[in-house]
């Protein structure tokens, strides 16, 4: 393992879910010197920013979490908006990063990189080897966009540039948006809400079958400093050259349905669920294989009942702002 603490690392996109949970791993390991910029400091989007950014500063590492993101509904209803942003904050920054010498950087992608009939649990092996789920193939296109920029800029410049590919993430931060957001928590607040009115029943998009694995921010963070932190031989070792990204998850699913129990469970509502098949589903199972992770050394700690705690507490203590 290799623990440069003085080293300059860009988080881009720190005032996000990942981003934050990335810098707070950093500072509990006693990183010095870690550099952010708000989107209205810098807009990702915008080359000529970026770039400047970059020509303005030295930085050592970048951690490129900063993404637009969303569920179904989101992914369904703003597909333009979804690819392109996606696209032009992986190009701008890490091209800018290239030019500017920068070595080691961090892209976090997504496990909806994957065929939608990919066999279960989804191996790294299986990119590229079908078809795309339908209602999210614009942001998946952008991710895998960015797996291949690392790979080239690692083969063409021999650039450090790595890839980890997360499952479902929730936890402190999340965006709780009513249609917007991912099913944790939008289903934490649909029932929280429920418990409020006094509602009898709460109505869940789906049949309730499909399976789902998530994975707490916070583990997903570790997990990020963790591959970063690895060297260059341990990790070239794990990987090919056009097979550079890692998953990351827990490897333990659970159904929808189980889900909405669990999230009853933890907000006490005790009235009825149901459930509107008439709403998609989506892929039936995504279920991360991870034993590529586990071979270098890490696995997740945080239990799915433990973390619904947790994020729902955050929920709580931030009420305010993130229903407005």
């Amino acid at each position: 393992m290799i623990r440069e603490l003085d080293a300059s690392i860009f988080v881009a996109g720190d005032r996000g879910m990942v981003g934050s949970a990335i810098v707070r791993r950093l500072k509990n390991l006693g990183y010095r010197n870690i550099v952010t910029a708000s989107r209205g400091e810098l807009d990702l989007t915008r080359q000529a920013e970026v770039e400047a950014f970059f020509e303005s500063r030295v930085i050592d590492q970048v951690y490129l979490a900063a993404a637009k993101v969303g569920g179904i509904h989101a992914n369904n209803t703003y597909p333009a908006e979804f690819i392109h942003a996606n696209l032009m904050i992986e190009a701008n920054v890490m091209h800018s990063a290239h030019v500017s010498g920068v070595q080691k950087l961090m892209f976090l992608g997504s496990s909806c990189i994957y065929p939608k009939y990919a066999a279960q649990p989804m191996v790294e092996e299986a990119l590229l080897t079908g078809t795309l789920e339908a209602t999210n193939e614009p942001y998946a296109i952008a991710k895998i966009a960015g797996i291949k920029l690392c790979e080239s800029y690692n083969r063409q410049y021999g650039r450090d540039y790595r890839s980890v590919m997360p499952t479902n993430l929730y936890g402190q931060g999340d965006n709780f948006h009513p249609e917007n957001s991912h099913v944790i928590p939008a289903l934490l607040r649909r029932f929280h809400e429920a418990v409020e009115q006094g509602a009898p029943e709460v109505v869940i998009w789906g049949s309730g079958t499909p399976m789902r694995e998530f994975l707490h921010v916070n583990d997903m963070a570790a997990a990020s400093v963790h591959v970063m932190e690895l060297d260059h031989a341990t990790y070239a070792a794990s990987t090919r050259p056009m097979l550079s990204h890692i998953n990351v998850g827990t490897g333990i699913d659970c159904t929808i349905r189980e889900l909405a129990e669990s999230i009853a469970r933890t907000t006490g509502f005790t009235g009825r669920l149901t459930f509107d098949s008439s709403k998609p589903d989506g892929t039936a199972r995504k279920l991360m294989d991870v034993s590529r992770l586990k071979s270098l050394g890490w696995q997740a700690s945080i239990g799915l009942d433990d973390g619904l705690r947790d994020t729902y507490r955050w929920f709580l203590d931030n009420e305010g702002r993130v229903r407005d």
